[in-house]
């Protein structure tokens, strides 16, 4: 029985779709109505934070994927006490690249290395996933697409190894029904190391629009992600944001054909298959009246 958490997150519902459909599934969600894909898998209900619901979520399960978000909440702790008491023999744990960095000593850089150390003093076998930024980011700049055809941020001309949620999918599902990625740790990036500017470029040519970006100062960043995350998480992706301006986010790897045996895909064919979520709401790319069709 493989047991998936964060069934309804970035990686999590791409991991779902990507499970043989042979295999004995269990996925675990505060709402499981909410799950999307895997139709024969069972369905439970059960927060990262309630200790006896994570007991029964994860009986008779062998191998889990773990995916937390909240730093400071103990969830990790839980679910390793959880699995060791369950007798679950392998936990495969959705880290970060930036545990590598020396320099990163942010609030969510030092939980997902204390997260790490967790699992490695835990007795069970273990896999760490650490990729670089998610190359789905860039759907947070969605609505000013549409709207105002800008894309704003911080860093516009620091580059970023993002990797296609997808191939981190890839690679958890490999190091869950696999042998052989037991005490492996792999770092995860794209094929290339693009700057936000240059997202924003790909995109518009996609779009067959003229895109602009526009530095935030980091004033101007901290004010709208405030409207999102609480203060300590603004803190932490300020301070993360510098170190890509540094330069510390460019490092290639190929992790991703090494464990699949296929290269990473990249930002255009991620940004292709995404493409709706930025055109128009009428469905033009260009921006232009759509033509009279049926039900118009």
């Amino acid at each position: 029985m493989i047991l998936v958490s964060g069934a309804t997150g970035t990686v999590g519902r791409e991991v779902v779709r990507r499970l043989p459909a042979a295999l004995r599934v269990r996925i675990m969600a505060r709402d499981p109505g909410r799950v999307t894909g895997a139709p024969s898998a069972e369905r439970v209900a059960a927060d990262l934070g309630d200790e006896e619901a994570l007991n029964r979520a994860l009986e008779g399960v062998s191998t889990a994927l773990l995916v937390t978000s909240s730093p400071g909440a103990g969830d990790d702790a839980r679910f390793v006490r959880a699995a060791r008491s369950a007798g679950v023999q392998r936990l495969v744990k959705l880290s970060a690249a930036a545990v590598l960095d020396r320099q990163a000593g942010d609030l969510i850089t030092r939980w997902q290395r204390a997260n790490e150390e967790l699992l490695r003093g835990s007795g069970l076998e273990w896999t760490l996933l650490r990729p670089r930024s998610f190359m789905s980011n860039a759907l947070s700049w969605a609505e000013s697409i549409r709207g105002e055809r800008v894309v704003r941020g911080l860093c516009g001309t620091a580059a970023n190894a993002c990797v296609d949620p997808r191939d981190i999918a890839e690679v958890a599902v490999r190091a869950l029904t696999e042998d052989g990625h037991a005490g492996k740790a792999y770092t995860l990036t794209g094929p290339q190391a693009l700057t936000a500017v240059e997202q924003t470029q790909r995109l518009g040519r996609l779009l067959g629009v003229a895109l602009r970006f526009e530095e935030l100062s980091p004033h101007q960043a901290r004010r709208a992600l405030g409207r999102r995350y609480p203060a300590p998480i603004v803190e932490a992706l300020l301070e993360s944001a510098e170190r890509q301006r540094a330069g510390a986010k460019a490092k290639l790897t190929d992790t991703v054909r090494a464990v699949t045996g296929r290269p990473a895909g990249d930002f255009c064919t991620w940004a292709e298959d995404h493409l709706a979520a930025f055109a128009d709401r009428g469905g033009r790319r260009d921006g232009a009246a759509a033509p009279p069709g049926p039900g118009r």
